[in-house]
């Protein structure tokens, strides 16, 4: 599987320090409107004349619960490791934290590493990080730079699969089309809150917009968008 950088994909660099916890930052969330609230579709020009088809979910703006940046405190997972846990406990902390800010959606977590984290050159270790009641696993691997004893140890976590969040799709579904003068009526199936899915496969789960030029005919219609997560994002593609 390839290395991704945002959605439940990129290989973190991580960097422990022995005895000490991850620090925290104070980025504020934007605010946002819910999804079947008021907001406004893409365009009133490009409105569908086809009432009833819209999906089990519509559409409508941003969502509230997906924040703007990976390092909100709201992010943060509490309590954090005490002086002196072991370097175990302190990879499984910075995993649920960095698993939280690349979905940007506050949710309950966990992580457990079964054997432990082996602190040797070049030693890889697997861990499970769930995020609600999606596990996705991870594998560490010690820098082979690594010296026993050493004060600091670098790592690499590279997840085996990618992490398809409810809201966060709802997010960039919005955020990809609502700039379209002829694309409105946005709407999804009821996708899982979160699902551990394979980088860049079809999870088999539908959106879809009404566009002015959408139909067989070019005269406007729904277009059914299969979901992919790719290594930086949730990715929208045409389903013909």
């Amino acid at each position: 599987m390839r290395i991704s950088k945002n959605l439940i994909g990129l290989a973190a660099v991580g960097i422990l320090a022995a005895g000490c916890g991850s620090s925290s930052s104070d980025d504020s969330p934007r605010s946002a409107e819910s999804v079947g609230s008021a907001g406004q579709a893409p365009s009133e020009e490009a409105k569908a004349p086809e009432p009833g088809a819209d999906l089990a979910v519509p559409v409508t703006g941003p969502q509230p619960d997906v924040l703007a940046s990976s390092s909100d405190p709201k992010l943060k997972v509490t309590p954090k490791p005490a002086n002196g846990a072991s370097f175990t406990e302190q990879v499984e902390h910075k995993l649920q934290e960095e698993v939280l800010g690349r979905v940007k959606v506050p949710g309950k977590t966990s992580a457990n590493c079964p054997d432990g984290v082996t602190q040797k050159p070049s030693a890889v270790s697997i861990c499970n990080v769930t995020y609600e009641d999606a596990t996705i696993p991870y594998e560490i691997k010690i820098s082979e730079k690594y010296k026993p004893g050493s004060f600091i140890t670098f790592y690499n976590s590279t997840p085996k699969q990618s992490l398809l969040v409810a809201k966060a799709a709802y997010e960039r579904l919005w955020t990809s089309y609502k700039g379209r003068s002829d694309i409105s009526k946005l709407s999804c199936e009821e996708l899982p809150v979160a699902k551990a899915v394979d980088e860049e496969t079809d999870t088999g789960l539908h959106c879809q917009y009404w566009g002015k030029y959408g139909g067989e005919d070019g005269k406007g219609g729904f277009v059914k968008l299969g979901i992919k997560v790719n290594r930086h994002n949730v990715d929208f593609y045409e389903v013909r």
